[in-house]
């Protein structure tokens, strides 16, 4: 799919569809829009009239125009309320767009939104991203998958913005898909030998560092709790560490910490029917946006050093697995009574914080789909922040606005901490089903030591029931953007 960026009017342009903005309430047609009414025969007055158009938010309406018109069709987008529009926002639209023209069968597209709250460069990159997520249908694993996208060319009109804006959403988009596809495949498909070769192939591809720790060498580093919940896997556990370095002086060095469960059974505490059980190869949605942003920053290419980590396993049964009521000893020396073995996120993180806590970085992010109770507590749209640092919380709420991902800091309630106290060791690994995202936060900042720190657990936001305008059913890509703005910051 081609896109250009066009200053000149829609009035002059040709092709399959035009897509026009509106604000809702607002349908009065005046300038140049009310020029190509009059150019269309009174079209788009009919459009709006016949069909009580009202402007609001990802509606859309498309109208066939006169043989002899130098456009096929013409759509109109609603836009919501000015007062009301965000950038994402306007990618939310592009996506309405997008996926509008696709029923149309539309090969050539033209957008022109008329909005002045927003930088030229930062529209042409939302309608960039809306468009391309719009259409990305994954259907790898279906026999008789065609390609339905006959989009080709896509023109953003009336924008003084420059072709840098279209390459960044073209490589953000990069690292949302990716995300998507590792969260769909299946855990026949993506396992920690497979997920650990993408890993491989982004090095290659994008000329990053990469380490990948065996089980021996987690073993000579002490991360006997990782090592826990892999233990019953005979697929062997892998610790990834790929770094994006910039060729200058880095301005600052942060890490990037994916959840990295390809499939959670629970373990001995077994998930039972019902319990979405068959949707645990969503289980590793931290590693899939770990992975996703290092694809995108790859080739952005900003002047910060960071680190992607993610401890890759899954969590199985066998005559080798963990028991409740084991102990487990991490890599800081920190010992873990396990009373739940559904609850091994958090131990696969436990050692790679400690891992990343040493790079003396300037902060660090972790993301897991790590609780229900999150979900509980902020539903499935809303992944939960937390952190005892306010400029980092200050900089991911920055960074998730422009995103359109949306998070909410949560309480970081030091005397919670009490629930997970063992008898016989440190810490359980869970304490009561009360709060249980908050005290799953404070299990995670026993181990970290040294580093600014924020745990987001996106266990609701990765997957989808209902699609959108830009995502699909099942994998989102949650987060993928977030990380990325916050590190270009």
């Amino acid at each position: 799919m081609d896109f250009k960026v066009n200053s000149s009017s829609f009035l002059d342009w040709n092709g399959d569809i035009l897509a026009l903005g509106f604000f809702e309430d607002d349908t009065e047609l005046t300038g140049d829009i009310a020029s190509l009414n009059d150019k269309l025969d009174g079209v788009i007055t009919e459009l709006i009239e016949e069909n009580d158009f009202k402007g609001k938010a990802n509606s859309t309406l498309t109208a066939r125009v006169g043989a002899k018109s130098p456009i096929r069709k013409v759509m109109l987008v609603g836009l919501g309320k000015q007062e009301d529009i965000t950038s994402n926002g306007i990618r939310l639209a592009a996506g309405a767009i997008a996926r509008s023209t696709a029923k149309e069968n539309g090969k050539t597209l033209g957008i022109a939104l008329n909005i002045n709250e927003y930088e030229a460069d930062t529209i042409a990159q939302m309608i960039t991203e809306g468009v391309i997520l719009a259409l990305h249908k994954d259907n790898r694993f279906k026999s008789d998958a065609k390609n339905e996208v006959k989009l080709t060319n896509v023109d953003i009109l009336g924008l003084q913005a420059s072709d840098n804006a279209i390459t960044k959403g073209k490589q953000i988009s990069d690292g949302v898909i990716l995300a998507r596809e590792l969260v769909n495949s299946p855990p026949n498909d993506i396992n920690p030998i497979t997920l650990a070769q993408i890993a491989q192939d982004l090095a290659k591809d994008y000329s990053l560092e990469l380490t990948i720790l065996e089980k021996e060498e987690c073993e000579k580093l002490g991360m006997g709790a990782f090592l826990g919940v892999a233990q019953a896997s005979d697929i062997p556990p892998k610790f990834v560490h790929l770094t994006y370095k910039p060729q200058g002086t880095a301005k600052r060095k942060v890490a990037i910490i994916g959840k990295g469960l390809t499939f959670d059974s629970g373990g001995l505490n077994l998930k039972v029917s019902g319990s979405g059980i068959e949707t645990m190869k969503m289980d590793m949605g931290g590693a899939a946006a770990t992975f996703g942003a290092a694809k995108a920053i790859a080739q952005l290419k900003p002047d910060v050093e960071v680190h992607f980590i993610s401890a890759i396993t899954e969590n199985m049964i066998s005559g080798k697995a963990m028991h409740p009521g084991d102990i487990l000893t991490a890599s800081n020396g920190k010992t873990i009574e396990v009373n739940n073995t559904d609850a091994e996120g958090r131990l696969t993180l436990a050692d790679a914080l400690v891992y990343a806590d040493k790079l003396g970085v300037d902060a660090m992010v972790d993301l897991a789909t790590l609780t229900g109770a999150c979900i509980v507590a902020l539903g499935n749209d809303i992944a939960g922040l937390w952190t005892r640092d306010d400029k980092l919380a200050q900089d991911l709420s920055v960074a998730s606005e422009g995103a359109g991902e949306k998070f909410w800091q949560m309480p970081m309630e030091t005397d919670y901490f009490d629930i997970m106290k063992s008898a016989i060791a440190d810490m359980k690994n869970t304490g009561s089903r009360a709060g249980g995202s908050i005290t799953a936060a404070l299990f995670l900042e026993q181990f970290v030591e040294n580093t600014p720190w924020v745990h987001l657990d996106v266990a609701g936001p990765v997957w989808a029931e209902k699609a959108n305008s830009i995502n699909n059913e099942g994998g989102t890509g949650f987060a993928v953007r977030t990380l990325v703005n916050w590190v270009l910051g």
